[in-house]
Formats: structure tokens, C-alpha cells, sequence
């Protein structure tokens, strides 16, 4: 084998990235390549500093193959995947990572070697929206090995390194074969030499990372990938699967909760006022003050079937905690395809927000009916506020009122302020 030849085609593999793909070849130039000792590492693997390959297994691929795996381990670290886990199952979120992973470089034209991990399903989501649709049973495992993490303790729930399971990988959907197959006979032919055997010799398998180490990466690799997209943005190579997804990673991410507290307060002290202040004040200057005011809210839940009635509660509660602090008036409204028939219901601010325990509702959606009341009533809200999934009917005309949607799920909205429930 030789090692020189093999550099000669990572070095090929990452130019090709740099020009194609400036974002994935941005990130992957963060990453020193660098050759593994065998006994470790089978396919290639990542500590979120370098980049480990076995040569064997780079060997027994082709150039676009070559690609697909350096940019999928420069995506893990992109992603901060080694600081994402939190107390899930080492093995199952190692398995979310890949099938988070391989949908957006196989959009983006790479192709992925025997192996890799991949459901059309996954397509568009998350790690953490796909760990709870894993199957605790399943014999998926990953093709490369992410090293920046502990080995795994409780084999009870999933196979940790060193117990990969025999069987043919199977996907999380009804016993549905996965797109692309197992990584395990491309492992086993690659690394299966018994250790007796000659070794060519190799970086050590690294230590992983430590609690302060993952915040310092985490934020590192944020700032990178950043970068990483003003750059292929300003090349017009960056769209599709990676823009949106650089587009989810970068806008802040604080909790809407702490989100809409913070606009009805806004809200709520939106005006000034030139009242003459106290005679016992020295000085004849006067300078405007804010003011707080009473806001008039208008809440909409969507009773269509797609928001649980336990998530409506505990909206409602942060509703009502939110409400004793700003001095808010609320009529509240539900709506599937028409208005609820026993609204809406108002609450002064000194009232406590107490909606009937359950909503008639589980039809189609349509977000026109509130705003069609509204064009009836005297007086319009300071604020409307929609509690929704976002896939319904909205009105053709952007309606003369503000409107925040908290939005469960993906779906757009075509005006107004939109909050992701996280």
C-alpha cells in the first residue's frame, strides 16, 4: 500500500470540496488529516480537532466516495455533534447523527460508499428529532467512528464499540430496508486482519473530549461555519439542503419563552410620555419617560389535531404568567377550519386565563377565520399571537394587525414574526 498515493487522493478529494463545496471544504480544512493505527480506527473518524483515516479502507474507495466521508466528519464537527448528546444514548445518537448527516450531502451531489447510513424518511430533520424514532432494537451502526465521545458503558438499550451486532442493518420505519445497507462487511474487510498480523503503524485512538473542551469546540466550531457559509455565499455556491440548514444552526436560539416575554414587553412599553414631573424634582428640564400601557392580546390556538391539548396548556400557562406581569386583556380564540363555536373567551389582566378544559377541533386548518373576526371588531389587538404548526390556509392579503406565530414544526409563514417551538 502506498501512503504517499493515498495523501495524494484525500489532498484530490478536499481540493475538489474547497471549489465544489466551499463550505464543506472550509470546515475540512479545520481538520488535520491524519493516518490511524488500524486496530482503532476501520474507516475514518473524528475528534472534532483532527481527522483520522485508515488508509486500507481510503484505499478501497473512489474519489467521490473519498469526498462524501470527509465531508460527512467535517459536518459532525460543523455541527457540533460532540456537544449536542446531553444524557442520550451514546449509540442511538451516534446512529441520529448519521442519518441527520447523509441526506444533506447525498442532495448535495456526493456519493456515499456501502455502509453509510440513510432513510428517506430522516430527510430534513435533526439528530435530536430523529433519536426518539430509533428503534432501541435496531442493528444500525455507524460507518465511521466518533471519537470525540466516552465508549459506551450500558449495552443494555444499544452495541457499544467493540460489540457491534452481526446482522443486516435494518431502518427505524416498519422493518423498511434502509436506502444504502450496513457498514459491517465493509469494517470487517478492511480491518480484518487479526492484530498478530503486521501493522503499518498509526496515530493512537485520542482521548475524548472533556465537559469545558466541548463548550470551547462547540463555540469554535459555530464561528466557523459561519464563516464557512459567508464564504459560500459570497462564491454562489451555497443553497438547498446546506442553506437551510446553516440558516436553523446560526439564528439564536433562545427559548421561546424567554422570546415572547420579551416582545410583549416590548409591547407593553412602547410609548412616551411629556407628563410635568414632581414639583419636589430640582431642575425645569423635562424628558420624555417610557410608559407602560395595557395590552390588548389576541391568542389563537389551533385545534386542528396536530397541537396536543397538553402542549395548548402549557402554552396557555406561560400565557398566564407572562399576562400578571404586563397588564395584558386577552381574547383568546380557537380555530381549526372555522372558529370555535363557544368563543372567543376574554380575560382582564386581573383575571386568571381559564379556557374550557378541552377544544372541539381535529379538522383542517385554515388561519383565515380569526382575522376575518377581527375585521368586525371595533378595536384591533397590540398583538395577535398563533399557536400552530403553520400548515394550513392563511389569508390572501396580509392582514393590518402584528402577528406572532410560534410555530411546532418546520412550515413557513408568508408574514408576521415567527417563533420555532423548540
Amino acid at each position: 500500500m502506498d501512503l504517499e498515493a493515498i495523501q495524494q487522493r484525500l489532498a484530490t478529494a478536499r481540493t475538489h470540496l474547497i471549489l465544489d463545496k466551499p463550505l464543506l471544504g472550509a470546515l475540512l480544512l479545520r481538520l488535520p488529516l491524519v493516518a490511524a493505527d488500524r486496530k482503532w480506527c476501520k474507516t475514518t473518524a473524528t475528534d472534532s480537532h483532527k481527522l483520522y483515516y485508515n488508509p486500507e479502507y481510503i484505499a478501497s474507495l473512489d474519489i467521490s466516495e473519498t469526498k462524501f466521508m470527509l465531508a460527512h466528519e467535517a459536518l459532525h464537527c460543523g455541527l457540533a455533534h460532540f456537544a449536542r448528546r446531553e444524557n442520550r444514548t451514546r449509540w442511538r445518537w451516534d446512529i441520529a447523527c448519521d442519518y441527520a448527516i447523509n441526506p444533506i450531502l447525498i442532495e448535495e451531489g456526493l456519493t456515499p460508499p456501502f455502509g453509510s447510513l440513510y432513510d428517506r424518511h430522516f430527510t430534513g430533520m435533526t439528530a435530536e428529532e430523529i433519536y426518539p424514532c430509533l428503534d432501541k432494537k435496531m442493528y444500525d451502526q455507524p460507518l465511521d467512528q466518533h471519537v470525540y465521545d466516552e465508549a459506551e458503558e450500558d449495552g443494555s438499550e444499544g452495541q457499544g464499540e467493540g460489540n457491534l451486532p452481526g446482522q443486516d442493518q435494518k431502518a427505524s420505519f416498519d422493518g423498511e430496508v434502509s436506502d444504502k445497507g450496513g457498514g459491517k462487511d465493509v469494517r470487517d474487510k478492511v480491518g480484518g486482519k487479526s492484530e498478530s498480523d503486521s501493522d503499518p503503524g498509526g496515530a493512537q485512538r485520542p482521548k475524548p473530549l472533556s465537559g469545558e473542551e466541548r463548550m470551547t469546540q462547540a463555540t469554535e466550531w459555530q464561528q466557523r461555519l459561519a464563516g464557512a457559509a459567508q464564504q459560500a455565499m459570497q462564491a454562489g455556491k451555497l443553497g438547498g439542503a446546506l442553506a437551510r440548514l446553516v440558516d436553523d444552526l446560526i439564528q439564536p436560539s433562545l427559548p421561546w419563552r424567554m422570546l415572547l416575554a420579551r416582545y410583549l414587553s416590548y409591547i407593553a412599553r412602547n410609548d412616551y410620555s411629556y407628563m410635568r414631573p414632581s414639583t419636589r424634582r430640582e431642575g425645569e428640564a423635562i424628558y420624555p419617560s417610557m410608559r407602560s400601557t395595557e395590552v390588548n392580546l389576541t391568542i389563537v390556538l389551533d385545534t386542528s389535531g396536530s397541537i396536543s391539548d397538553q402542549e395548548i396548556a402549557e402554552f396557555l400557562s406561560e400565557i398566564d404568567a407572562i399576562k400578571g406581569q404586563l397588564q395584558a386583556r386577552i381574547v383568546l380564540m380557537a380555530c381549526d377550519a372555522a372558529l370555535a363555536e363557544d368563543g372567543p373567551w376574554i380575560f382582564e389582566p386581573w383575571e386568571e386565563v381559564s379556557p374550557p378544559r378541552s377544544f372541539k377541533g381535529g379538522g383542517g386548518t385554515s388561519f383565515c377565520p380569526p382575522f376575518e373576526w377581527l375585521s368586525q371588531q371595533d378595536i384591533q389587538p397590540d398583538l395577535m399571537v398563533y399557536f400552530t404548526d403553520g400548515e394550513g390556509r392563511f389569508p390572501a392579503v396580509e392582514p393590518p394587525v402584528d402577528v406572532l406565530w410560534l410555530v411546532k414544526g418546520k412550515a413557513e409563514v408568508p408574514w408576521g414574526t415567527r417563533i420555532q417551538l423548540n
